[in-house]
């Protein structure tokens, strides 16, 4: 194969889930219907909350913001597998690529964080309850979101700059339906150590960090609702972290499974597969999990609705 630089590079090839020109039909209408049902969901999600001043709360102005992280983190890979199946092409520019990997890893990122942010809120909301409007001002809530879309960016910027330092081969083959990171890493030909050390240190450091905080917060709030005395008042602290708590347990397990997976079983197109779960599946299934949950989020939804028509 011939070597060749990034900055020479002209496209890679994303070989998607299947060769089988019989199945490319269905995967268009699978993921077009997820994907505007994801629009629309988290659409909506937000909608509500921006037109009903009783949902101008901290814990709403989170969900906002995890419902907006959710439309562009699928629509950093799904847009783009879309009219390579309608074109039926398989190509992406070297360049459209590293943007595809820096927003990916960026929004992917912003997940994780508003994740743990959601969880701290709810940790001071039921374990400080008499100080909740103090702690979480407005002020707080605004600076917790953009020093998560500060780190955010800085470590998408620090894995783009390390990968247009590597050389491909051409024709550069990726065995998934988008540009990520890991699957680009060893489709390079030029020694890759220090990328490995920097995602594996940086996945450890960025993940598991908030991952640690959620586990902190949830064990917090356990101990707290156990110490409640009556049954209406356990359930109703429990509902209000039910949600939250699904959507977790959905991004994380799912995310974790792939990447620890990937070592052991080499199948990059059965990763590809499981990577629809977190990358598509996941955030198509926030909105039902926040709003059939929640009579809030459902009365603002139904006044929204009927303003509307």
């Amino acid at each position: 194969m011939e070597r060749s630089n990034g900055t020479q590079l002209s496209e890679f090839l994303l070989l998607g889930f299947s060769e089988d020109p019989a199945l490319q039909p269905l995967i268009f209408d699978l993921f077009l219907t997820m994907y505007l049902v994801t629009v629309a969901g988290n659409l909506l999600i937000i909608l509500a909350i921006l037109s009903d001043p009783h949902l101008h709360t901290p814990m709403y102005f989170f969900l906002s913001n995890l419902s907006l992280v959710d439309i562009c983190f699928t629509s950093t890979t799904v847009p783009k597998m879309l009219v390579n199946l309608q074109m039926q092409s398989k190509a992406i520019s070297y360049a459209g690529c590293i943007t595809q990997m820096f927003f990916f890893m960026l929004f992917a990122e912003m997940d994780n964080f508003i994740l743990a942010v959601m969880a701290y809120d709810r940790f001071v909301a039921i374990c400080h309850p008499l100080h909740y409007m103090v702690i979480m001002n407005p002020q707080l809530c605004v600076q917790l979101v953009l020093v998560c879309w500060s780190i955010s960016v800085l470590h998408a910027l620090l894995h783009s700059l390390l990968v247009l330092q590597l050389s491909f081969c051409v024709p550069l083959e990726i065995p998934h339906f988008f540009c990520e990171l890991n699957q680009v890493i060893h489709s390079a030909c030029s020694d890759t150590f220090l990328n490995n050390v920097v995602m594996y240190f940086t996945v450890t450091l960025l993940g598991g960090g908030p991952l640690a905080g959620i586990l902190y917060s949830y064990s917090k709030i356990v101990s707290s609702i156990c110490a409640i005395s009556s049954d209406q008042g356990k359930n109703k602290a429990f509902s209000t972290c039910a949600s939250h708590l699904s959507v977790v347990c959905l991004f994380y397990c799912t995310g974790l499974a792939v990447y620890f997976s990937y070592p052991i079983t080499q199948n990059p197109q059965s990763n590809a597969r499981a990577s629809v779960m977190y990358t598509v599946v996941t955030p198509m299934l926030n909105p039902f999990i926040y709003s059939l949950r929640n009579e809030d989020i459902k009365r603002a939804l139904k006044r929204s609705l009927g303003e509307k028509s």
